[in-house]
This record gives C-alpha cells, sequence and structure tokens, in this order.
C-alpha cells in the first residue's frame, strides 16, 4: 500500500523537526512549510535545506496568504501542525484556524492533526487561569475542525521529557541537581513523561491507522508513569547519591504568581495541575481514545532511567 504524503507545519521547531525526521523514516513523502516569515534565520534554513537534502518538499506558503495554504494542502493526505503552543516560546495556537479554513476548502486532505502534544485540553475544563488559555485555544480550534467535518487525531503527549526529567520536575530547570530538589507537594502526585523522539515515532505510526480517527491518542508508556519522588529516586539512583530534599507547598508554589511575567504565570499553572493535581494520569481512556503503547507495542520506547542516562 502507498504511503500518504504529509504535510508537516512547524518543521523546524522542537517537536516539527523530530516530526519531519520520523516520517521520512517511515518511508512518507514528506513535505515541510516553508514560511516566508523565517527570513534570514539561518539556523531553520540550514535545518530545511538539511531535510530537504534527506529526501523532503519544501513548500512555501503563509498563514497570511489563504490560496498558498490551500495549495499547500492540495499536495498531501495527511496534515500535521506542529506550530508552538508554549508561552515561554510563543503562543500561535488560533493560528491553526487559518489552516483549517484551508483544510476545508481543499478538500482532499484524509486527517489533520493540530498541534496538541500535551495535555488533554478536553479534560481542562476548570483549569486555573492565566494557564488555561492554552486549553481553551486548542478547544476553540478542536470546534472548527469537527465542525468543518474535517477527519481528526489529537494527540495528548503529556510530559516533555527535557522539560521534566531534566529538571526534576522542577518547573525552570531542565538540568538536574546533584545535590538537592525541591519536592511539589508530597511528590507523590503521577505524571507521565515522554521522550520527544517517541512522541514524534507515535505520531507518525497514527496519522494512517484507523484505529485513530477521529480519537484522541495518548501516550501514556507504562514504565514512565511515575512521581516526583520516583523520578528523584531514578537519578539518585544514577549518580549514587541521595539529594538533599525540601517541599513545596501548593500555597507556597502559586504564591509568585502575581509577581510574574504573563508567559511566566502561563507555566506555573501548568506545571500546578500536572504536579499537585495529578491531571494527566488521574482519569481511565474512554471510547473517545486510544493508548498509544497497546496499540503499538513494537516500538521500543525510551524508559525514563534510560533517558535520565544522558546527565549522568
Amino acid at each position: 500500500m502507498a504511503k500518504s504524503k504529509v504535510l508537516i507545519v512547524g518543521g523546524t521547531g522542537y517537536l516539527g523537526k523530530r516530526l519531519v525526521k520520523a516520517s521520512l523514516a517511515n518511508g512518507h513523502d514528506t513535505y515541510i512549510l516553508q514560511r516566508p516569515e523565517i527570513g534570514v534565520d539561518i539556523e531553520k534554513v540550514e535545518m530545511l535545506i538539511s531535510f530537504k537534502m534527506q529526501g523532503a518538499h519544501l513548500v512555501t506558503a503563509s498563514f497570511d496568504d489563504h490560496r498558498s495554504l490551500v495549495d499547500a494542502v492540495k499536495l498531501v493526505d495527511i496534515v500535521i501542525c506542529a506550530i508552538s503552543g508554549v508561552h515561554i516560546r510563543s503562543h500561535h495556537i488560533l493560528l491553526q484556524l487559518k489552516l483549517v479554513d484551508a483544510i476545508k476548502e481543499a478538500g482532499n486532505v484524509k486527517r489533520f492533526l493540530p498541534s496538541e502534544f500535551g495535555t488533554d485540553p478536553a479534560r481542562m475544563k476548570n483549569a486555573m487561569g492565566p494557564g488555561r488559555v492554552t486549553f481553551d485555544d486548542k478547544m476553540v480550534v478542536r470546534k472548527a475542525i469537527e465542525e468543518a467535518g474535517i477527519p481528526f487525531t489529537y494527540v495528548s503527549a503529556n510530559c516533555f521529557a527535557g522539560y521534566f526529567l531534566g529538571g526534576l520536575c522542577q518547573i525552570g530547570h531542565v538540568l538536574p541537581s546533584r545535590d538537592s530538589v525541591v519536592l511539589l507537594g508530597d511528590g507523590n502526585q503521577k505524571a507521565i513523561y515522554v521522550d520527544e523522539d517517541d512522541i514524534a515515532t507515535y505520531t507518525i505510526k497514527a496519522i494512517d491507522d484507523p484505529r485513530t480517527l477521529n480519537k484522541t491518542l495518548y501516550l501514556r508508556p507504562p514504565q514512565n508513569i511515575l512521581s516526583q519522588r520516583e523520578v528523584v529516586q531514578i537519578w539518585e539512583k544514577l549518580i549514587g547519591k541521595e539529594l538533599k530534599k525540601s517541599t513545596l507547598s501548593k500555597e507556597e508554589f502559586l504564591a509568585p504568581m502575581k509577581d510574574l511575567e504573563y508567559a511566566e504565570q502561563v507555566g506555573l499553572c501548568h506545571y500546578y495541575h500536572v504536579c499537585y493535581e495529578g491531571c494527566l494520569a488521574n482519569f481511565e481512556i474512554g471510547e473517545e481514545g486510544e493508548e498509544a503503547s497497546k496499540l503499538y507495542p513494537e516500538v521500543n520506547y525510551t524508559a525514563v532511567e534510560n533517558y535520565m542516562k544522558r546527565y549522568v
């Protein structure tokens, strides 16, 4: 059976570049949206050229040019969007409404995977502000997709390993300390950590799978459903040393909120829901979803302990 043609929007980003690599590795005819806004960002230009040399096709289009978007999506079967929704980097989730309009007009796309890849926004109706803006915006995009009758798959990838494991689940840290750690609450709330390369692998496997059509794909590698305390214990085992531990109550964690920049407030809210409420692992997947490691047991995902060896 012929492989689907895949367009990746945001192909030079943190996750997007991994999606491009996974798509090429799986033999898909892979297209990358090349936006004029890239300007003279030479690192991104070089990345695009590198992907082109590996067999990808570069397609020039802009969110400010509807016709160019329509022409781009007409080239493919599958559209994956990976533009940033993280405020500390950039937040462009609602730009996807222009992509939805283009896909609707083109009429040929068999599946659209919008930029989600985190907490399932459908489960965050009671999220704290201002952090809930991320979830609200994603739900606006979902509503537009479904009202347009566009086939979809939503990917809930939970915690990016690089952001959470590197800092032992402490906000504002991306490298683990060898001396001390602050436990959030009692440190026992479960979360789910996924290697970013594995997120891309599971995503590309799902794009042609009828089992994931019009469903949410949850990434829950069994070995990676761990509490902060368990993550710290793994790190202590790897370095052969026990860390000095202190705790931070939820009140203490939220106290600095009013003095933070807006983007930092958003991030603080997200960490609160994950680390104090356990929002990623405190529910069972229903009929509206599928779990990736069960659908694709052949994927040899990276366990937390193996991931953290890079920091030793």
